[in-house]
């Protein structure tokens, strides 16, 4: 069974060599040994209540429980801002007028913005092209919402999630070429290296200081604004499904978009339901598709299955108990979704 789960210390080996699989813009997600295991120390003192608010944060694995492969990653950080700021771009409107001139022009401006400080949001979503197969995305993304479903209490009331912006074909950003180059004098890895290592001083002392017309920009670089990367794009439309919207914030290196949403509108947070496990040595054929999840803080786990809740209750095969880590009786979280009429 393939499980998301969290970070064990024993992972930092095959995280290193999941992100070496990643591309540019991915931020939270880098192949430095250091950071990842800085990264699930954090996530083992968030889970054991002994982070600081600015600090805390969640970090999940997938792993193929027949051969314990990581084939991906996602994390949650509680709230963002509260140390370092978390920028982003406002796209925003200003009119020009002129009665005497009959001149009347709608302009797009980018202001930076702090309005997300002190969201939860959701990160470091990748999965490995191996593991790319139906089901398995939407499974790695949504796990990050049964787990906030089932502890809303270690969450605030909104949520976002910074989707990678557009990237040409020979691998640049257009909007960061036309604006961050200009302001940074560095190339895109490197300031996107350093933001991901939380030096992020030199954002706030290089930044522009005024909005940026985006009627100055190429036609390269405006047309990038709130446009997701290729690679990213199933990632947004998962999100969407779950409630997330773009709300004209955007990233402020790769103008990349970032949706958002309060967590209590949240399909899963909506949607899923509590029941007890019964275990089945067949499964009844069903066309009803299943997220599970036990209800296990510092060991949770989340997979997918077919079913749903009957009587309270929800059928498991053995070896997929094992894999979830729960026995018969035992409370789980289910997410049922059932195929669209024709």
């Amino acid at each position: 069974m393939i499980v998301v789960r969290c970070t064990q210390p024993g992972d930092v080996d095959a995280l290193v060599a999941l992100a070496q699989e990643t591309g540019p813009g991915l931020t939270t997600f880098k192949p430095d040994r250091g950071a990842l295991a800085a990264r699930v120390e954090r996530a083992r003192r968030t889970l054991g209540g002994d982070a600081r608010p600015f600090e805390a944060g969640y970090f999940f694995v997938m792993e193929d429980t027949a051969t314990g492969d990581v084939a991906g990653v996602c994390g949650i950080e509680t709230e963002v801002g509260l140390e370092q700021p978390f920028y982003n771009y406002r796209v925003s409107t200003v009119v020009h007028a002129s009665q005497d001139m009959g001149v009347w022009t709608r302009m797009s401006l980018l202001n930076i913005s702090h309005d997300l400080t002190g969201y939860a949001e959701v990160c470091s979503l990748f999965l490995s092209p191996r593991y790319r197969t139906a089901g398995v995305g939407g499974l790695l993304s949504r796990s990050r919402f049964m787990f906030i479903a089932q502890f809303p209490e270690r969450f605030p009331q909104r949520l976002c999630a910074e989707l990678r912006g557009h990237f040409d074909e020979h691998g640049e950003s257009p909007f960061w070429n036309a604006v961050g180059s200009h302001f940074y004098q560095i190339d895109f890895n490197e300031a996107d290296y350093l933001s991901s290592h939380g030096k992020k001083s030199f954002v706030a002392e290089l930044m522009p200081r005024y909005p940026v017309y985006l009627d100055l920009l190429p036609d390269t670089a405006q047309q990038a604004v709130g446009v997701t990367h290729r690679d990213t794009a199933p990632a947004r439309k998962m999100l969407e499904a779950e409630g997330l919207r773009y709300e004209n914030h955007v990233d402020i290196f790769d103008a990349g978009p970032v949706l958002e949403c309060h967590i209590a509108d949240l399909r899963t947070v909506r949607e899923s339901a509590l029941a007890r496990v019964k275990l089945a040595e067949h499964r009844p054929a069903s066309d009803a598709k299943s997220l599970v999840s036990n209800t296990l803080l510092d060991d949770f786990r989340c997979g997918a299955t077919t079913g749903a809740i009957e009587d309270g209750t929800f059928l498991l095969t053995a070896g997929e108990a094992a894999a979830l880590r729960v026995g018969d009786g035992d409370e789980v979280r289910v997410l049922t979704s059932y195929p669209r009429a024709k």
